[in-house]
């Protein structure tokens, strides 16, 4: 009999390498579009095959956790991932680097839907608030993913070399790690998507996940460009690993600030610190002020997933793993639209100017997460 804690402990171990693949992949895009020859234009059509994949990925996955207990295609899906990011990579013309990318976003969708349901059976065996711990780890795995590459970087270590090493330490973690996942979660009910007039509760709660995932995925994907070609920093990696720590030091800390405050005036003060955040680094572009922006935007985005997840698991319309796969939809809408926005009006203009675009997601969650705890006032007897 395998006790919640060491189901808690590998569930933490899989999100931890989940932000470390990714950070990888993240971290080394200054790298590919130097390599390439990309503009900042065709560098943002390359990132659409992340959210491409992802959408191709999202009923695919709803499907498999309906049908399945969620550690088979999470399992599945990660072993493919490693794979997918070897491929990268590998990836020596603008073709194979697209369906790379594809397959890496497409798997890493299956896997994230998969995780997230088992966190969400996990949760229901402890009273205190653990989601948020977990969403920690993931911040975690992507520091140690930027400073392993922060290290490569400096050893002149190739894309291929570096995605390789990372891609058999997944594997490894996987297949050491199902024998620890949960077993026995597929749910019974509330497995089939109803195509009717959107359900309130889901469509506000995406529509706040829309707006982060535009800033989270752009901040993944452009923060070290920004350091690179804004502020001329010889270590590009910098700005990546500010956003990151800060979004870490946040999920950590957000079970307990949730207690304190509650889910309406989190939502509130993560979009302060957002607007905040990235006003700081456009209006005064320093390195010092950058990074001082970027910890802040970081500080603000943590909490908005985790939170969302929460309040869409206690859906009564939709079982925990369709409901997170339904918002996940808006989640991968805000990636793709977020990164190549960013490209063509950093190619029209400049990329200080477009990163205009995540003060005013910012902005506008105030207004929708209002909204959302006005129309559903049951999410108030939910909250921690």
């Amino acid at each position: 009999m395998i006790s919640n804690s060491k189901h808690r402990f590998f569930l933490s171990l899989f999100f931890f390498i989940s932000g470390f693949s990714f950070a990888t992949w993240a971290s080394r895009i200054p790298t590919i579009k130097t390599a390439f020859g990309f503009n900042e234009a065709e560098l943002g059509s390359i990132l659409l095959a992340m959210p491409v994949g992802s959408l191709i990925g999202l009923p695919i996955s709803g499907w498999l956790v309906s049908k399945y207990n969620s550690r088979v295609p999470l399992t599945v899906g990660y072993a493919l991932n490693a794979l997918s990011l070897a491929l990268i990579g590998i990836a020596h013309n603008t073709l194979s680097l697209v369906f790379a990318i594809c397959v890496f976003a497409f798997t890493t969708r299956i896997f994230n839907i998969s995780v997230n349901t088992q966190t969400l059976t996990l949760q229901k065996r402890f009273e205190k608030k653990i989601i948020g711990s977990f969403h920690g780890f993931w911040s975690i795995g992507g520091i140690a993913g930027i400073a392993l590459s922060t290290l490569l970087l400096t050893l002149n270590v190739t894309l291929a070399v570096h995605f390789s090493i990372v891609a058999v330490l997944m594997l490894l973690v996987t297949l050491y790690s199902y024998q620890f996942l949960l077993k026995g979660d597929k749910s019974e009910t509330g497995n089939k998507l109803i195509l009717s007039k959107p359900d309130p509760y889901i469509f506000y709660l995406g529509i706040v996940v829309f707006l982060c995932a535009i800033c989270e995925g752009g901040m993944f994907d452009w923060s070290g460009i920004y350091f690179q070609e804004v502020l001329n920093a010889p270590i590009f990696t910098y700005g990546y690993l500010i956003f990151m720590t800060f979004m870490a030091t946040s999920r950590f800390l957000s079970d307990i600030i949730i207690v304190k405050f509650g889910m309406p005036k989190t939502y509130i003060m993560s979009a302060v610190f957002i607007v905040s955040g990235i006003s700081l680094a456009i209006i005064f572009p320093t390195f010092w002020t950058a990074m001082l922006g970027f910890s802040l935007v970081g500080f603000g985005t943590a909490s908005i997933i985790p939170m969302s997840y929460a309040l869409a698991g206690a859906s009564k319309k939709y079982s925990p793993g369709m409901a997170i796969s339904i918002i996940a939809t808006y989640s991968i809408t805000g990636m793709l639209l977020g990164p190549p926005l960013i490209g063509y009006l950093a190619h029209a203009f400049n990329l200080r100017v477009s990163f205009v675009i995540f003060g005013l997601c910012g902005l506008l969650l105030v207004p929708i997460t209002k909204m959302f705890f006005k129309h559903q006032r049951i999410a108030l007897d939910i909250k921690p």
